[in-house]
């Protein structure tokens, strides 16, 4: 079975088809760059122009970097605040003429990693955690979801978290791996402290590079691994949502 999954980032936009039955993509993803300013108008445009490059014609399931309830997005930090209490699901849906279901995209790419990928089977406490333009979360507490929790924007020594231990927060600041994993190893320690998970997920487009940065990472008592889907897990998990899954 083959949906569409869309993943909305504060850099880029990409979406393929997606086999289900694999969990992986079913074709090589689209990507287009984030529009600045990334505005509900301007954003549908690249979501429509992903969506078009498949003429891809079905369910969509489209993931968004913010709070998400029933449809409609009520927090905005790595995009334009016209986004904040936006329907968007009326929005995209009318963009792309296809019916569509939207989700955060941290918990997306979480639902995806613990059926297809590092979390599948495990029970207890996990939290898959992104690192991308900012930090995204999703908390699982025996394989089932706590959404919109958005850790990423915790405070950690004075400064919101993921302005600190981002990947944008490495680039922008030209920063070592081993400074950058020692600012990740403090998120860590302070997520640590507060919901005491057995397992990280650590996913986004720097899991590619995770022996890089990951066995820097020390005094984490949980367990902390890659996630396995690597920067396609949110397409897939926005697939399983539109599917019902």
């Amino acid at each position: 079975m083959e949906i569409f999954g869309v993943d909305i980032g504060g850099s880029g936009i990409k979406g393929a088809p997606v086999d289900l039955d694999r969990g992986d993509l079913a074709q090589e993803r689209h990507k287009v760059l984030t529009p600045q300013p990334a505005t509900p108008d301007r954003v549908a445009d690249c979501v429509a122009e992903v969506v078009g490059h498949f003429d891809w014609s079905g369910p969509i399931g489209i993931t968004f970097p913010g709070v998400v309830t029933d449809g409609t997005t009520r927090t905005a930090a790595n995009v334009d605040k016209g986004w904040i209490d936006t329907d968007a699901r009326a929005l995209l849906g009318d963009r792309v003429g296809q019916p569509v279901t939207i989700l955060n995209d941290a918990d997306a790419a979480g639902v995806a990693e613990m059926t297809f990928g590092a979390g599948r089977g495990r029970k207890g406490t996990v939290i898959m955690l992104t690192l991308g333009t900012g930090i995204g979360s999703a908390i699982f507490v025996d394989g089932r979801l706590v959404p919109n929790t958005e850790l990423g924007h915790l405070e950690l020594h004075g400064h919101e978290a993921e302005k600190r231990a981002s990947t944008k927060a490495r680039e922008d600041e030209d920063l070592s791996w081993q400074h950058w994993a020692h600012r990740v190893q403090k998120y860590l320690l302070h997520v640590e402290m507060l919901f005491s998970p057995e397992l990280f997920i650590i996913g986004g487009g720097v899991s590619r590079k995770a022996e890089k940065f990951l066995p820097l990472i020390e005094k984490v008592r949980a367990e902390i691994v890659p996630a396995e889907l690597q920067n396609n897990a949110g397409i897939v998990g926005a697939a399983m949502a539109a599917a019902g899954r």
